[in-house]
């Protein structure tokens, strides 16, 4: 980098010989070149993105149809925290493993709708950002004149959810 050290002349007053009262110092003036990267320290850097015809996107699906519980859903289960902690502290994964544990089925269209078919009620679930909404449906058995439809917040432990959905309407 071009490095330039410039002093600032001294003024003289035309009534007096002195110089000014303000001392003279050196100053620095640096000269940076435009290109940001050169900016950057080495370690820095990034190699440039490889060409698109290179990169290749890789889509993780997921069976929820199957019956039998996969070795990762079992994982998911043991890593439940306890059953009095609120529902904000389980991670997805737990609460989706949760959800499947009681008997719901994931919608494969909305992956945040739930349904489950209990033999006095049918209802679906849905995973809102701030809340855990439960419709019990009148189309299933049992005697309901319309739908009912409860939300539980996050913050309610797990076990009082539970015992709350599985009461039914």
């Amino acid at each position: 980098m071009p490095l330039s050290i410039s002093t600032p002349k001294t003024t003289l007053s035309s009534s007096s010989s002195l110089p000014s009262p303000l001392p003279s110092r050196p100053s620095l003036s640096l000269k940076l070149p435009l290109c940001p990267q050169a900016l950057r320290p080495p370690h820095l850097l990034l190699p440039p993105p490889p060409p698109s015809s290179s990169r290749r996107r890789t889509l993780v699906l997921c069976n929820s149809s199957s019956s039998s519980s996969s070795s990762s859903e079992i994982s998911w289960l043991e890593k439940l925290p306890e059953s009095n902690k609120p529902l904000y502290s389980h991670s997805l994964p737990c609460i989706e493993a949760w959800l499947k544990k009681l008997g719901f089925h994931q919608s494969r269209d909305d992956r945040a709708l739930w349904s489950i078919e209990n033999p006095g009620w049918h209802a679906q679930l849905s995973l809102d950002v701030t809340d855990l909404h439960i419709r019990y449906l009148k189309s299933g058995p049992g005697n309901l004149e319309k739908d009912v439809e409860r939300k539980f917040s996050y913050a309610l432990s797990r076990k009082d959810v539970e015992n709350a959905i599985l009461g039914g309407p």
